[in-house]
């Protein structure tokens, strides 16, 4: 469970790289598109591939391993893990939150791409201890 948390903390952290790549890209796409006539309406099926996948990895794939992350937390045996979950957990509902009033108030916008390097820490911070004596422990029985 102790590697399991551990990988879990560090794919959270590589999906907010990720997250930062995607949206990157839609933006200069949508700037590209934009230079050759064509007008970005904002609506969700007028988003790029960039948008899409940002969209899609915020709104699933890093909610989902925050939960899991959560839920392995409480069986890992990491010290200070389930603090750190949690910590992560909060942070991921913050950052959906965040882009929710960010449409209405772009300027949030601001506010949700500090928190996403929050997440990355902290992610990695719990990445970080859930190695912590992973090199060190023998089995059970063995002499160290």
């Amino acid at each position: 469970m102790k590697v399991a948390y551990q990988w879990l903390a560090r794919l959270i952290a590589l999906g907010v790289l990720l997250q930062v790549a995607f949206i990157t890209f839609g933006t200069f796409d949508t700037i590209n598109t934009a230079r050759d006539g064509r007008a970005f309406t904002g609506e969700r099926d007028d988003y790029n591939t960039g948008q899409m996948l940002h969209a899609l990895f915020g709104e699933t794939v890093i909610p989902l391993l925050a939960l899991l992350l959560l839920i392995v937390s409480f069986f890992a045996k990491v010290p200070r893990g389930v603090p750190l979950a949690l910590g992560v957990f909060g942070l991921v509902v913050l950052q959906f939150l965040l882009a929710l009033v960010s449409f209405e108030a772009p300027v949030v916008g601001l506010l949700h791409g500090i928190n996403a390097f929050a997440i990355a820490g902290v992610a990695g911070l719990a990445g970080a201890w859930g190695s912590r004596g992973s090199r060190t422990e023998t089995p059970a029985g063995e002499p160290a």
